[in-house]
């Protein structure tokens, strides 16, 4: 999509193109135009309105002119042959170990007192 902006200086132009990278969905931005006061986004899913009120609020006057879907220009190259993914390695477990010379016992956690009632106690 282009967008037209009021953008007299520098510091218009890098404020519009921070404002444009916050909006959803913008995958690349640029300064096009002769008098360099189009604004270019890329983006999935870019709010169109959004972003001009948005770019109208902070730096003035901008208006669309132009949006459109981008299609790919690229023809679909030949997909390379996939290369055969390597098959998984079967390990052997572990030799087991003997129950009552390496058994530790693992007791479940202290139950947790929740008081509803309202208490002097500071700690509580």
């Amino acid at each position: 999509m282009v967008i037209r902006v009021s953008m007299p200086c520098d510091k218009s132009r890098s404020k519009a193109m921070a404002l444009a990278a916050r909006a959803d969905g913008v995958i690349s931005m640029g300064i096009t135009g002769d008098a360099r006061d189009r604004l270019e986004v890329v983006g999935d899913g870019v709010d169109p309105v959004c972003l001009v009120s948005c770019l109208r609020r902070k730096l003035g006057h901008a208006e669309i002119l132009q949006v459109e879907e981008v299609k790919d220009k690229k023809p679909e190259e030949k997909k390379k042959p996939e290369e055969p993914t390597p098959k998984p390695v079967v390990v052997p477990p572990p030799p087991q170990c003997y129950p009552g010379y390496y058994y530790h016992h693992h007791y479940p956690p202290p139950p947790m007192v929740v008081c509803d009632e309202p208490s002097n106690c500071p700690i509580m």
